[in-house]
């Protein structure tokens, strides 16, 4: 048999032919399917919803079949891992999706806490991240409000206290864990910015731009056209910057703190230079902490107006619980709190491990008491002065 060269026309045909089968599966590659079921709610609506750091933006929804089956399409998605939310019942389901994806997700009863997800790696990883964080996010919540209940006891509020406490600590250490192990992926970047209640940072403020770098330069190699990229880079450049400023404050003979009083408003040690200081450090939680603040306030109204001041750092977890102790107790001075409870690099910086404990601190900036307490405390303060 010989071989019988085509016809031009033959050769059109086929080229046509190509170029619709190469359109038809770059259109279908830039897409992401998105079916699920969800069940036991009286919602009937699901959004696919667009998120970026400006807003959020609807795209899509559809009404629920019978059964509680949906369907709904992305078009034109991004190579690149983006996130979007699943909306359902007022609940927000985060979703990194790429195109080409198929992704199915389903849930009874409340979505967020209860869906699978299959089809999209990154989203999978997001589920995984989130079905502990959010879990710990509600007992937290839980524990708080058995502590603000009126029919509490002091012992049950330490217990709870303590409690929230270790529970805190956990969930931060499996959420520092999941960016080191993920740093790879969009989800990090995600993790990155999650916060506990009342936290501003996401573990200290002078530690975390080594999080961000790290999830940074992961993402340059495996994700170098993601628009989130230069997010974390302009976040980073801000954490550097903030950090070279606060290295360029004056040098005293203590270690520097500056930390947000209940307000927000950042307060510093280095400040107070020229009074007497008793920097103090306690928690709320400390059973004889309304004894010890009572002794204080003693001291404290005799040489305040002689140049005595006293620079309050709780050691604690819970905003809600150091501000109702303030308030309560009336405190008087300056008090401030970095909410990082054991975590707080403060505690090393001055090689802290119990509680309470204070450093009496010359007008000079000189450290020349530490733990001192009743007579001999206001012995030492009245020779300062």
């Amino acid at each position: 048999m010989f071989y019988k060269k085509p016809s031009s026309k033959m050769k059109r045909i086929y080229f046509v032919i190509t170029a619709l089968i190469l359109a038809f599966t770059s259109c279908q590659n830039s897409k992401v399917n998105i079916n699920g079921r969800f069940v036991g709610s009286e919602a009937n609506m699901v959004y696919l919803e667009k998120t970026s750091t400006l807003d959020q933006k609807l795209i899509d929804s559809v009404e629920l079949a019978d059964d509680g089956s949906f369907v709904l399409e992305l078009e034109d998605a991004s190579k690149t891992p983006t996130l979007y939310n699943i909306i359902f019942n007022d609940e927000r389901v985060p979703l990194l999706l790429t195109a080409g994806e198929n992704v199915t997700i389903n849930a009874a009863g409340n979505v967020l806490r209860n869906y699978t997800i299959d089809g999209s790696v990154e989203s999978e990883l997001l589920h995984s991240f989130n079905k502990e964080y959010v879990e710990g996010v509600i007992k937290l919540n839980n524990i708080l409000s058995k502590y603000t209940a009126s029919d509490i006891d002091e012992q049950e509020q330490l217990e709870l206290a303590k409690e929230y406490t270790q529970l805190r600590n956990a969930i931060k250490r499996s959420q520092l864990r999941f960016i080191v192990e993920n740093k790879q992926n969009i989800a990090a970047v995600y993790a990155l910015y999650q916060r506990l209640p009342n936290d501003q940072n996401l573990f200290s403020g002078d530690t975390d731009v080594i999080y961000y770098r790290t999830v940074a330069e992961s993402i340059e190699q495996s994700y170098p056209e993601s628009p989130y990229l230069p997010i974390l880079r302009s976040q980073i450049a801000r954490m550097d910057a903030q950090l070279s400023l606060l290295s360029q404050v004056k040098e005293v003979n203590f270690p520097e703190i500056l930390m947000p009083d209940m307000y927000g408003n950042k307060q510093s040690l280095s400040a107070l230079t020229g009074k007497v200081v008793l920097l103090h450090f306690w928690s709320a939680t400390v059973g004889n902490a309304n004894a010890m603040n009572a002794d204080l306030k003693e001291i404290y109204a005799k040489y305040k107006e002689q140049g005595f001041e006293i620079y309050q750092v709780a050691i604690d977890t819970s905003k809600a619980l150091w501000i109702n102790a303030v308030q309560e107790q009336k405190l008087p001075w300056i008090s401030v709190s970095d909410m990082l409870g054991e975590a707080s690099p403060t505690l090393g910086a001055y090689n802290i491990t119990n509680l309470p404990a204070n450093f009496l601190i010359d007008r000079k900036g000189n450290i020349v008491g530490k733990d001192l307490a009743g007579d001999e405390l206001e012995a030492q303060i009245k020779k300062l002065i």
